[in-house]
């Protein structure tokens, strides 16, 4: 996920979080996390905390983004959470 799809992604989250029903976020199956992709997801935990929504990342990234976001010290904002 990079920035060309970085505005559907967050309209997406946004959508998911104005259903005011529970979020979970799948990274099974992503080949690439960047910067943008990472604050999303931590604005979108942040935002489901503010407005009483339930908010999970289920599962980690594969190996290798996990890797790479470890090198840039970006891992702690997209480990499997559970918010609320």
């Amino acid at each position: 996920m990079g920035i060309g799809c970085a505005a559907e992604f967050k309209g997406l989250l946004g959508q998911a979080l104005g259903s005011g029903r529970e979020v979970l976020i799948s990274l099974e199956g992503a080949a690439d996390l960047d910067v943008m992709a990472v604050q999303l997801l931590w604005a979108a935990g942040r935002k489901a905390q503010s407005v009483g929504v339930g908010y999970s990342i289920v599962d980690a990234p594969p190996e290798l983004v996990l890797a790479a976001l470890s090198e840039t010290g970006l891992q702690q904002f997209i480990l499997p959470v559970n918010v609320l």
